[in-house]
C-alpha cells in the first residue's frame, strides 16, 4: 500500500476514511500531506476508537486535526428537539413552570433503550438484547484485538460487566482488580482501552480546595445506558421500586452523565464535567464548570418526591462558592418542578432534553 499516493489521489475533494484505526500507516502520510498543504477540510477521519490513543499510531497529528466525539443519539435528537439545557441553566434559568406526563416506568424504558440507532429501531426488549449481545461481543473481541497488543483481551468482557455493575460509582481500581483477579498495574491499560473504544467515560473528581476530606477518585460509567442495563441483565420492569430500586439510581446517573456529555459537544459554553464528594459535606453527582469559574451542580434521584436532604451537597457548594454558583438542580422521576431553596430547583428528568 502507498499511503501518500492514496491520500493524494483525490485532489480538490473531501476524502473520508472510515474505521481509520484499521490503517494506522495513514497517519504519518497525513502528517506529511497536511504539512505540505495546510488547507483545512480536505480529510474526514472516522472510527470506532480514539485514533490519538492508539499505541500503533506513529504521530498524534497535534495541531493538524480537530477532534469531535460522536456519542450515541441524544434524547433530544430522538424527539426532534435541539437541547439547550446547559446554556439555559448557565444563564440562570430555573424552569419552575416545567412539568411532564412521563412516569418513572417511562424513564426506565428510555434508560434501558439507550442511544444506539439500531436499538431504538427495534420494538421489543428481546430484539434489543440480541443486538447488545452481538455488539459487545464484537467490539471487545474484534475491535479491541485490532488496536492493541494487550495479552488478556479475553478478560475485557468481564471488566466491562463489572464496570456496568458499578455504574456511576467511584472507580476503585483495587476493588476491580480483586473482582477480576487482574493485578492493579496490569488492569489500568484495559480501563484506558475501554475509554479508547468509546465504551466508558471517567468523570474526574472536581479539583477544589473547598474542603479537606474531598474524595479524589473518578467516577466511571458506560457511555450508553442501554448497554449498561443489558450487561447488568436488568429490564425496565425490573427497575421498578419493588424489584431493583438500588440499581435504578446508578443507571439514571450514568444516563444523565451521557446526555450531558452529548450536549456539551454543541453547547455555547465550553465546560469541564466532574463530580464532588466530601466525607462530611455530602456529594454532588455532576459538576459543570466554565473556564471563568461558574458552576452548576446536578443531583440525580430515582424518586418522584425529592426531599430537602437531597440538596445537602448542592447547598454546601452554593454557600462556599457564592456568586460563582449559578444553579443547583435535582433531576427526579416526578412530574413537576419545585423551588427548594435559593438557586436550587427540583426538575423532572426530561427537562434535560425538552428544554
Amino acid at each position: 500500500m502507498d499511503p501518500v499516493g492514496f491520500l493524494d489521489s483525490y485532489p480538490g475533494r473531501l476524502l473520508a476514511v472510515d474505521e481509520v484505526q484499521c490503517v494506522p500507516e495513514l497517519v504519518l502520510a497525513l502528517k506529511l500531506i497536511v504539512d505540505r498543504d495546510q488547507r483545512p477540510g480536505r480529510f474526514l477521519l472516522t472510527g470506532s476508537a480514539n485514533l490519538l490513543n492508539l499505541p500503533m499510531v506513529g504521530d498524534s497529528l497535534a495541531g493538524r486535526t480537530e477532534s469531535i466525539n460522536l456519542y450515541g443519539i441524544s434524547q433530544g435528537e430522538i424527539n426532534g428537539h435541539k437541547e439547550r439545557f446547559i446554556d439555559r441553566t448557565l444563564s440562570g434559568e430555573r424552569f419552575l413552570d416545567y412539568s411532564t406526563n412521563l412516569s418513572r416506568n417511562d424513564y426506565m424504558e428510555i434508560v434501558t433503550t439507550g442511544g444506539f440507532p439500531e436499538v431504538i429501531a427495534r420494538r421489543t426488549g428481546s430484539r434489543r438484547n440480541i443486538w447488545f449481545d452481538n455488539y459487545s461481543n464484537a467490539i471487545v473481541r474484534r475491535d479491541a484485538e485490532e488496536i492493541t497488543n494487550l495479552h488478556r483481551i479475553s478478560e475485557l468482557p468481564t471488566i466491562l460487566k463489572i464496570l456496568a455493575a458499578r455504574s456511576s460509582g467511584e472507580l476503585n481500581i483495587a476493588d476491580v482488580s480483586r473482582d477480576t483477579s487482574i493485578p492493579q498495574r496490569t488492569l489500568v491499560p484495559y480501563l484506558e482501552l475501554l475509554q479508547t473504544l468509546y465504551l466508558a467515560q471517567h468523570i474526574p473528581a472536581w479539583r477544589t480546595n473547598l474542603a479537606q476530606r474531598v474524595v479524589s477518585r473518578p467516577k466511571v460509567a458506560l457511555l450508553d445506558s442501554g448497554l449498561t442495563a443489558r450487561l447488568m441483565n436488568v429490564s425496565a420492569s425490573a427497575l421498578s421500586q419493588t424489584v431493583s430500586p438500588h440499581l435504578a439510581g446508578g443507571l439514571l446517573e450514568g444516563f444523565v452523565a451521557g446526555e450531558i456529555s452529548r450536549q456539551m459537544t454543541w453547547s455555547y459554553e465550553r465546560l469541564e464535567l466532574s463530580h464532588f464528594r466530601d466525607q462530611n459535606a455530602g456529594e454532588v453527582d455532576l459538576i459543570l464548570e466554565t473556564p471563568d469559574g461558574r458552576v452548576v451542580g446536578i443531583e440525580v434521584k430515582a424518586t418522584s418526591t425529592p426531599v430537602p436532604r437531597d440538596a445537602k451537597g448542592l447547598i454546601y457548594l452554593r454557600d462556599r462558592l457564592g456568586s460563582r454558583f449559578i444553579s443547583g438542580i435535582i433531576l427526579h422521576t416526578g412530574s413537576s418542578s419545585a423551588s427548594f431553596v435559593d438557586r436550587i430547583t427540583a426538575l423532572p428528568l426530561d427537562a434535560l432534553w425538552k428544554t
